[in-house]
């Protein structure tokens, strides 16, 4: 790689490790990195630095840097996320992702339906009706629906009121786009899903908590067994 810059060095390194083309235990030398990506010492260390960060890389003197086991990576980190979507883990991380949503957005979902503000569940109302205009019109897969489904789980996770649950907000979002970036995500969306995120939002604009904590859980089961299919 002639010339590559700290971010693709860190992106490549990164989708590397979480691909598993180096291996847990793996000593890599910087010599060796600059040799291989053709830049500066200083690039390589930046690279290293951030990877050691999220847990991916740890350095030694006179050793080198070691690949470290998948269970030290920080497995939130958005950018992991996106490594590992561009992979050939990508099904499997499509499923862990999703597996978190089920454990978190239901409860957001039935936080919200008591906590929302006035404004959050008319927009919640809005963002739903664009996604099913969308979908109806085959466009499941459009940069317009995306947007429009990042910010309405977005927002569910902030109406919550529970800062630790909206924290997530970021690393679902990223699964949310890798998957419409890898061509994963319909252009018909599945009338199951489409559905219940509609029952939600109107749940949550009439304070059912019970009904959107249900709704919810519907749709990200559906999610779920599209990405556990297509992982087999």
């Amino acid at each position: 790689m002639a010339k590559a810059s700290h971010t693709n060095v860190l992106d490549d390194l990164g989708v590397r490790i979480a691909s598993g083309d180096l291996t847990a235990g793996q000593v890599l030398t910087a010599a060796g990195l600059e040799a291989d990506y053709g830049v500066s010492r200083t690039v390589i260390r930046e690279a290293v630095r951030v990877l050691e960060a999220m847990g991916m890389l740890a350095s030694r003197r006179r050793v080198g840097v070691t690949v470290q086991p998948a269970a030290s990576w920080s497995a939130l980190d958005t950018r992991l996320i996106a490594w590992q979507l561009a992979g050939p883990r990508r099904a499997q991380q499509l499923v862990v992702v999703t597996e978190l949503r089920a454990g978190i957005e239901p409860i957001a979902a039935r936080l919200a339906a008591t906590r929302a503000t006035d404004l959050q569940r008319s927009e919640i109302l809005r963002l739903s009706g664009v996604l099913e205009k969308l979908g109806e019109q085959g466009l499941g897969d459009s940069d317009e629906y995306l947007a429009a489904d990042i910010a309405f789980h977005d927002l569910i996770l902030d109406a919550s009121g529970n800062l630790m649950l909206a924290a997530v907000k970021r690393p679902i979002a990223e699964v949310i786009a890798g998957r419409s970036r890898v061509g994963l995500t319909p252009s018909v969306p599945v009338h199951e899903a489409l559905h219940n995120h509609m029952l939600t939002a109107a749940a949550i604009a009439r304070g059912d908590a019970e009904a959107a904590e249900l709704h919810t859980r519907r749709y990200v089961d559906a999610v779920l067994g599209e990405v556990r299919g297509s992982s087999n």
